[in-house]
C-alpha cells in the first residue's frame, strides 16, 4: 500500500491508499481514500449522516476546506454559549456542517499552512461554504498570517478533554410550561436529549438552530431524568435534574473515549 499526499493548495491526490498527517503533538492520523470522494476521507460523516445504529468510526474523519477569521469573535454566537474572553481559540463552522447546531461545543483539530491548533465550535458561519471554518483572529494568526485572509485547511472532530460530567444549562426564560435546556462540558458533540415521560417512557426533545433542546408545552417542575446521546452512540442517563433556570446543573458522569487516550 503506497502513500498519497495532499496536493501542495491543490487538494490533489497521487498514490491510492494511505495517507499520515503528523503534527508538533502526539496526533497520528491513519486516513483512508475512498469512493466518497475527498471532500472528506471515509464514507461515514458524522455530522451530517447519522446510520440506524450510531458508532465510533472505524477511521479517522477529515475535512477539507478553507479558514477565514473574524475580528469580533467572543465566544459567545449562534450557539448561545457563554462570553470567554480569556479563551478565544474558537470558531465558526460553515452552516452545512453546523449540521442544525449539532456542531456546537466540537473540539476541532485545524491543520494549516504555519501549524496546528484546537479549537471549540461556538458559532455558525451562515456565508461559509461546506468544509469551511471561520477562525477567530488568534486562532487563524496560528496557522497563517492574518494578511492572507484565506488558507486551505484539513480539520477533524477530536474529543474535547473534558473529566467533569456533562452540565445541564436553562436558558434565563424556561419554566414549567416552556422548557429549554442545553448540554455543555460535553466530550462529543451531542446527538440526541430525551426526557423521561412516566406514562410514555423516554421523548425526544426538539433542538434549535440556537443549541437548546426545546419542549413548547414544558417539562413540569422538575426534577428530571435525562437520557443523552452523542454523535457515537454513547449514551448517558441523568436523574434527579433540577430546573434551574439561567443556572448549569452537574450531571453524574461524562461521555467515555471512542478510544482510550
Amino acid at each position: 500500500m503506497s502513500p498519497f499526499l495532499l496536493g501542495e493548495g491543490q487538494g490533489e491526490v497521487s498514490g491510492n491508499r494511505n495517507l499520515f498527517i503528523t503534527s508538533n503533538t502526539n496526533y497520528l492520523l491513519p486516513l483512508i481514500f475512498s469512493a466518497c470522494g475527498f471532500v472528506f476521507i471515509g464514507c461515514a460523516d458524522p455530522l451530517q449522516e447519522q446510520p440506524e445504529v450510531l458508532r465510533c468510526p472505524e477511521f479517522p474523519v477529515v475535512y477539507k476546506g478553507e479558514a477565514t477569521y473574524y475580528t469580533f469573535a467572543t465566544g459567545a454566537g449562534s450557539c448561545s454559549f457563554d462570553t470567554t474572553l480569556d479563551d478565544l481559540m474558537i470558531g465558526a463552522m460553515n452552516v452545512i456542517d453546523y449540521a442544525g447546531s449539532r456542531t456546537c461545543g466540537a473540539c476541532v483539530y485545524v491543520w494549516g499552512p504555519r501549524g496546528s491548533i484546537l479549537i471549540r465550535i461556538v458559532d455558525m458561519c451562515p456565508e461559509c461554504p461546506k468544509g469551511n471554518i471561520d477562525l477567530s483572529t488568534l486562532a487563524f494568526s496560528k496557522i497563517a498570517d492574518t494578511t492572507e485572509g484565506r488558507v486551505p485547511i484539513l480539520w477533524q472532530v477530536v474529543p474535547c478533554g473534558m473529566d467533569k460530567p456533562i452540565t445541564y444549562h436553562f436558558m434565563d426564560a424556561s419554566q414549567e410550561s416552556w422548557t429549554a435546556v442545553q448540554i455543555r462540558n460535553h466530550r462529543y458533540p451531542i446527538y440526541r436529549l430525551e426526557y423521561l415521560d412516566p406514562q410514555r417512557g423516554f421523548r425526544e426533545i426538539r433542538r434549535m438552530q440556537y443549541n437548546y433542546f426545546v419542549e413548547n408545552d414544558g417539562l413540569g417542575a422538575g426534577p428530571f431524568t435525562f437520557r443523552v446521546t452523542d454523535v457515537y452512540g454513547h449514551v448517558l442517563v441523568d436523574s434527579g435534574i433540577v430546573h434551574a433556570p439561567d443556572s448549569a446543573v452537574e450531571g453524574l458522569v461524562q461521555f467515555p473515549y471512542c478510544v482510550e487516550e
